[in-house]
């Protein structure tokens, strides 16, 4: 199947936002973040991730129902979704400073949009997953109080990309409802490949791949990054394994026609970690 071509129709506008620039908003739809993290913790830079998804406060700011976060550290055996109403903070990473795994983020779960979000993807319930780290560790600076209901969206292995973004359309209706949608990965995420150096220069594959996504992204071609293993060594290098990658899918299949899309931060940590952020609407 060929995904329809929206180029003619969507901005070909790229902005990168200071900390106090305003985030952009359109009407009273939610838009769509794209936000990566590391395995530093470090993340976007709290203060551009602030803005690039903070609640707002002037009269065109739609208030946030809840956050759903699809997770690139959840990879399940066909879809599902985190039904809990209280959820557990999970610390899925080794070997860090001790003061990250006393991270809590205790946000409310919201199990009746879980469950909604179910049948709109034909995903199963789940009551055992919780919050990892692709979700609090971006949302903790996003909403501090932890006071925004989150629920978190799997990958399913045994999907391929396109799969996954025709499952993200399933999601659109929310996006008028109050629900703030994120995708959480990296556009380039190679671990094998790190260098573990303050100001270690990117590999020029990292900083390739990365600028290629970014074109796609402006140019609205959804079709190029779903097949983006058609770029050959170029994608085995940047997308070793496409669990990282697979977020992006979703906010790029929930953009609307004429909706713009401004990268908040972009960057390449440890040599092959791109630390790129978008939203979208």
């Amino acid at each position: 199947m060929n995904l329809p071509s929206r180029a003619a129709t969507w901005p070909r506008t790229v902005t990168t936002q200071s900390p106090e620039a305003p985030a952009p908003l359109c009407g009273r739809s939610q838009a769509i973040l794209s936000s990566a993290h590391d395995v530093t913790l470090r993340l976007c830079p709290p203060t551009v991730t602030l803005r690039f998804a903070s609640p707002g406060s002037g009269p065109n700011s739609p208030p946030k129902k809840a956050v759903l976060c699809v997770s690139a550290h959840w990879l399940t055996r066909g879809t599902r979704v985190l039904c809990l109403p209280r959820p557990r903070t999970i610390h899925d990473f080794y070997g860090f400073p001790d003061d990250l795994y006393a991270v809590e983020y205790p946000a409310p779960g919201a199990p009746e949009l879980a469950r909604e979000v179910a049948e709109l993807t034909g995903a199963s319930c789940d009551g055992a997953w919780g919050f990892d780290h692709a979700s609090w560790a971006v949302l903790r600076h996003v909403f501090p109080a932890a006071d925004v209901p989150l629920i978190e969206l799997s990958l399913d292995v045994l999907m391929g990309p396109r799969d996954h973004y025709d499952l993200a359309g399933a999601l659109a209706p929310l996006r008028d409802r109050g629900v703030l949608i994120v995708g959480s990965g990296n556009i380039v995420h190679n671990l094998a490949a790190i260098v573990w150096a303050d100001e270690a220069p990117p590999y020029p594959w990292a900083l390739a791949f990365d600028a290629w996504v970014r074109d796609r992204l402006l140019d609205g071609d959804d079709e190029a990054l779903c097949s983006y293993e058609a770029l050959g060594g170029l994608a085995d290098d940047a997308v070793p394994t496409n669990e990282h990658y697979l977020p992006l899918l979703y906010a790029a299949a929930l953009r609307r026609d004429g909706e713009g899309v401004a990268f908040t931060h972009e960057g390449i940590e440890m040599g092959s970690v791109s630390m790129r952020c978008a939203r979208i609407g």
